[in-house]
């Protein structure tokens, strides 16, 4: 179950953002036009997982793939960057977001709440415009202050 799970999670995490940042690139490329590749990794990334180590470690190589690509295909006139979120809601997480647990998790921030897609994807629009060229190979943390590096 041990070795499945890591498998799991090294499949969706790691080797599906390699694979679908490799289509985007290689697209980008042959057509000869610059572009983005904003990947999605985590704050465990950096807080570490204690609960849930394959995540944590997968969402590192993440930040890692998007830091080695930045610089191999800035040539190309590809920018690539990672987000970083804390928690965030979302229906997949709605109930861990009540009782005791969801006041746990909310006081991890200083600003006693969790984020919202809105706001990630606010983050991923930026990245993805023409202003943010120059912000390639960075990682953004999005946690409202509750991990800070």
């Amino acid at each position: 179950d041990w070795a499945a799970a890591w498998q799991r999670h090294l499949s969706v995490n790691l080797l599906g953002t390699a694979l679908l940042s490799h289509r985007a690139a290689r697209s980008m490329i042959d057509r000869g036009t610059p572009g983005r590749i904003i990947n999605i990794g985590s704050r465990g990334a950096f807080r570490g997982e204690p609960d849930h180590p394959a995540y944590g470690a997968t969402k590192a190589a993440v930040h890692a793939l998007g830091q080695s690509l930045a610089v191999s295909l800035a040539p190309h006139g590809i920018a690539v960057a990672s987000v970083a979120p804390g928690f965030f809601t979302t229906e997949r997480v709605a109930s861990r977001l009540t009782g005791e647990e969801g006041e746990s998790i909310r006081a991890q921030s200083p600003f006693g709440r969790v984020g919202t897609a809105e706001e990630i994807a606010g983050a991923v629009v930026w990245l993805a415009s023409p202003g943010a060229e120059w912000s390639s190979g960075t990682i953004l943390d999005l946690n409202g202050a509750s991990h800070l590096r």
